[in-house]
């Protein structure tokens, strides 16, 4: 009965998270255009941490209940299921164009990011700490300075799943009322998701760092899996992959550097390991992508072959 309770309120968690998250994102991105604010200014900034808020919701929580599994966990799973599960998934279903500057630029930028945060867990004494969340920060306004720079420049920019919604008026009462409730339900979202995650880890004996690289991850992935594979289905395919990399960096960035300026993260030993696939995820696409700008269903395969090898591990 416990575990039928707890599996339960961690679905409800997850489906508050994700709609939270989208209320939230649709609203502030309306009130930004009500107050003259650039689209691409807000499609850099609003909407591209907007699937970056369950995965931030879930990590400052878990870190704040001393839960730091879950935090880091959560985040490594989130970044090795967004490259070889979603974009596995995506490809199979349609072969996606790649942006050159994404070759070029956006996933060796991943690359070092994650390279920087696995550096990062394994010096001293394995916390991350405000240091490291300056650190963080300081790479993400840069990242953040590098995307402005390539707009004004007009370099190819994924266009926007949500633009037409946006065409249609709202009044201003209902853009507050969408960030708040949004807002809400993300926080209330990421409370009952993190209780029910740490509750299933000890009914089942599984290690918070399981949870968290599995059924967290997976959950809060869930608003990048649904814009990757309504992309795809939609014929718009070319935007997944940049999609899922600026998710990524805004993952590691945004998301355990505000963590880590919050209160200390601790960095377990055994992620590590989780880390690496992390790195060698990134490193696997560029290389599928590097020669013909594109993923296609062979690229796909691999990635889902590896994310397989990768679950496999983490069961064993």
């Amino acid at each position: 009965m416990d575990v039928a309770v707890q599996v339960g309120l961690l679905a409800l968690g997850f489906v508050l998270l994700v709609k939270g998250a989208d209320w939230f994102v649709e609203g502030a991105s309306r009130l930004a255009e009500k107050f003259g604010i650039p689209q691409l200014v807000i499609g850099l900034t609003i909407v591209a941490m907007g699937t970056s808020l369950p995965e931030a919701a879930v990590s400052v929580s878990a870190a704040l209940k001393g839960s730091a599994e879950i935090t880091i966990g959560n985040i490594v799973g989130s970044n090795i299921m967004n490259i070889l599960l979603i974009l596995g998934l995506t490809a199979l279903i349609t072969p996606m164009a790649v942006q050159k500057s994404t070759v070029r630029y956006e996933i060796p930028f991943v690359i070092v990011v994650s390279v920087i945060l696995v550096a990062m867990g394994a010096a001293g004494d394995n916390l991350l700490r405000l240091s490291d969340g300056l650190i963080l920060w300081g790479l993400m306004l840069c990242y953040l300075g590098y995307l402005l720079d390539m707009s004004k420049r007009g370099v190819g920019l994924a266009e926007e799943m949500r633009g037409e919604d946006r065409e249609k008026p709202m009044p201003v009462w209902k853009m507050l009322a969408l960030i708040v409730l949004g807002g809400a339900m993300i926080v209330l979202g990421s409370d009952v998701a993190v209780d029910a995650a740490t509750e299933l880890a000890m009914i089942f004996g599984m290690s918070e760092r399981l949870i968290g690289l599995t059924i967290v991850a997976f959950g809060t992935s869930l608003p990048e899996l649904v814009t990757s594979v309504t992309a795809a289905i939609k014929g718009k395919a070319d935007i997944a992959v940049g999609n899922i990399v600026g998710s990524n960096i805004f993952n590691i960035l945004f998301v355990v550097g505000t963590s880590a300026l919050i209160t200390p993260v601790a960095y377990a030993p055994e992620f590590l390991t989780d880390g690496i696939v992390c790195i060698a995820a990134a490193v696997l696409l560029w290389i599928c992508v590097f020669k013909n700008k594109r993923l296609g269903r062979v690229g796909g395969l691999l990635m889902l072959l590896g994310y397989g090898g990768y679950f496999m591990y983490l069961m064993r």
